[in-house]
């Protein structure tokens, strides 16, 4: 059985045809009519619209994908200074999930319950401030939250991994800390403050 010669006119041919349907698919592939399509410039006329504009102006309350809305919420401030009360309500659930968060995110480093001990301090990590000294319990709740949102020290940023309402749901736990670190027997209502004196 003969093989056909690498020079025959068949392989040639043959040859020819490839280079010739690549040619085609990369010239096709390059053209750039995309770039050139009918569009308007900015500012440009347009007889379609009324005021005979092509630009318009967005709807209102449109919000830009990269905007975000800067209010208490998401700042922890209100005219430049931080919060003094909670923007959100506070109820079991968020405090369940502040205390979800904090272990998660916070517990690390500052420990089960503020004390700044937690498992990386143990491990040689520089500690943070316990929660429970005179000047983190007087701060208002607006200066927690911006501190877990940008940071402190040594602290990362959570704002870009947290959305606002798990920020605060975290500094609402962490007041809970603070106040059952501080409680007092007077704290403990009628029917509780009598099993607490029944155990002792």
């Amino acid at each position: 059985m003969k093989h056909a010669s690498r020079h025959s006119p068949r392989t040639i041919s043959a040859r020819i045809t490839i280079l010739v349907t690549i040619a085609v698919c990369t010239v096709g592939g390059c053209h750039r009519d995309m770039k050139d399509q009918p569009r308007y410039e900015a500012y440009e006329a347009s007889p379609f619209f009324v005021n005979g504009q092509a630009s318009r102006q967005p709807l209102e309350g449109t919000i830009a994908r990269e905007q975000r809305l800067e209010d208490s919420r998401s700042t922890g401030k209100r005219d430049g200074q931080f919060v003094t009360e909670f923007p959100i309500e506070i109820d079991r659930a968020v405090l369940d999930r502040g205390r979800d968060r904090y272990r998660i995110y916070c517990a690390l480093c500052h420990g089960d319950v503020g004390t700044g001990d937690g498992m990386i301090v143990r491990r040689g990590f520089k500690p943070p401030p316990s929660y429970h000294q005179a000047r983190l319990r007087e701060v208002p709740p607006g200066y927690l939250f911006d501190v877990v949102s940008h940071g402190f020290g040594v602290m990362p940023r959570f704002g870009d991994r947290l959305e606002p309402e798990d920020r605060w749901a975290i500094v609402a736990y962490v007041r809970v800390l603070q106040l059952s670190q501080q409680g007092q027997l007077d704290d403990v209502p009628g029917e509780d403050r009598q099993k607490l004196e029944a155990a002792e």
